[in-house]
Formats: C-alpha cells, sequence, structure tokens
C-alpha cells in the first residue's frame, strides 16, 4: 500500500508542476480509496521531514509562551542563561493589600519565573 501511495504522490506532483487540473483530481479520487491514516503518512515521510516538523513544533511552542506584551528590561537577569534580555508584567493576582505578582520571561532562552 506504501508502494502505491509513493506513486500516486509522485504522479501527483508531475500534475501540479504541469499545471494539470483534471489529471490532479483524478489522482485524488485514485487516493480516496486508499485507506491512510496520519499515522502511515507520518511514518512514510522522510527523516529530515521529522526533524524539521520536531525542530518546528518546539519553536512554535516556545514563542506561544514567549510573553506577548510586557516591559523589555535589563533589571533582571536570567538564572539559566544569565543574559539581562528580559521582559516582565505585573499582575495582581492576590487581594488589593498584597503586593503584585511580576512575571519574567527572558527574552534570549525563554526561560520563565515570577516574584512578588
Amino acid at each position: 500500500m506504501e508502494d502505491e501511495v509513493v506513486r500516486i504522490a509522485k504522479k501527483m506532483d508531475k500534475m501540479v508542476q504541469k499545471k494539470n487540473a483534471a489529471g490532479a483530481l483524478d489522482l485524488l479520487k485514485e487516493l480516496k480509496n486508499i485507506p491512510m491514516t496520519l499515522e502511515l503518512l507520518q511514518e512514510m515521510a522522510s527523516d529530515e521531514l521529522k526533524e524539521m516538523r520536531k525542530n518546528l513544533t518546539k519553536e512554535a511552542i516556545r514563542e506561544h509562551q514567549m510573553a506577548k506584551t510586557g516591559t523589555q528590561t535589563d533589571l533582571f537577569t536570567c538564572g539559566k542563561c544569565k543574559k539581562k534580555n528580559c521582559t516582565y508584567t505585573q499582575v495582581q493576582t492576590r487581594s488589593a493589600d498584597e503586593p503584585m505578582t511580576t512575571f519574567v520571561v527572558c527574552n534570549e532562552c525563554g526561560n520563565r519565573w515570577k516574584f512578588c
């Protein structure tokens, strides 16, 4: 079955390069009849593609966790990379008579910490 999928994928690539929409649609119909799972498609990916996917996933998670708002400062030193390029935000997480909580993110390595 994998050989069949690879054969169809190569044909599809040629059809797309030649801008042959009718041929590409025929191949898609052929693919529709082959039982495939996402796992099968991921297994068929080259090692290079798997590594790229892994790195992109790591980067997307890191970017998502980085502070989107806040104030950039050099007042804090990161405990992980020892650099002073940080962004911080202050939030009132407890009652009004308690001090604000400061959340700090290192812009170099993504390390996060908080203090009151």
